[in-house]
């Protein structure tokens, strides 16, 4: 148990312990580290936060997060707009887009299925991806969701959502070890996944 001489200190280090991956240990080390600094320091943190939190916008085409209604991917005309990659969250997006390897536009599911978390297809952004596939627009859909049980029935799902359109349906090929999320694989084997996606068929077990 932690004794603070401040509550005001207990309060930033209770609210930075919510955030993933910071313990109490960290929290009292960030407070304190911040505390040494000048306040102009510790007032743009706070003011950069609060921008973000109030100004960050939803781009309408693929749910990227971005400062404009149309995100700097889709409103690039050099990007493949016939070929989009499908993945769980921005998170992804910033991993494959570090790979320098994939020239298309992504959609961001928002999640993927998960029962034992009460998320269903319902809950995510399944429904304006059929919308744009149904527009004809479409050449490709690469499935590039983490390889774990809930990524797997997330791609099952959509390849049945979208297999009786005139499109190809790909996923990443397995460089990428079953039970992992994209954001930790190195940018080597996340490009050559990409790179060697193969016909989503070829993924099912037979």
């Amino acid at each position: 148990m932690n004794t603070f001489p401040s509550k005001l200190v207990e309060s930033a280090v209770n609210e930075l312990s919510r955030l993933p991956g910071i313990g109490k240990k960290t929290a009292i080390r960030l407070s304190l580290h911040l505390l040494k600094q000048d306040s102009i320091i510790a007032e743009a943190l706070g003011n950069s936060i609060l921008k973000m939190r109030q100004n960050i916008k939803y781009c309408t085409n693929c749910h990227n997060i971005s400062d404009t209604e149309i995100c700097e991917i889709c409103a690039n005309p050099q990007r493949d707009h016939s070929l989009i990659c499908v993945v769980e969250d921005v998170r992804d997006v910033m991993a494959i887009e570090n790979t320098a390897q994939f020239h298309g536009i992504y959609h961001i599911l928002g999640g993927i299925i998960s029962p034992m978390e009460g998320i269903g297809p319902d809950d995510l952004n399944i429904e304006t991806l059929v919308k744009k596939v149904q527009l004809g627009n479409i050449h490709e859909i690469v499935m590039a969701l983490s390889s774990t049980i809930e990524g797997d029935t997330t791609n099952f799902y959509l390849y049945k959502m979208l297999k009786n359109f005139p499109i190809v349906i790909s996923t990443i090929a397995r460089g990428i070890s079953v039970g992992d999320e994209l954001e930790y694989a190195d940018e080597v084997t996340l490009g050559r996944s990409i790179i060697n996606r193969i016909p989503y068929e070829n993924s099912l077990i037979k």
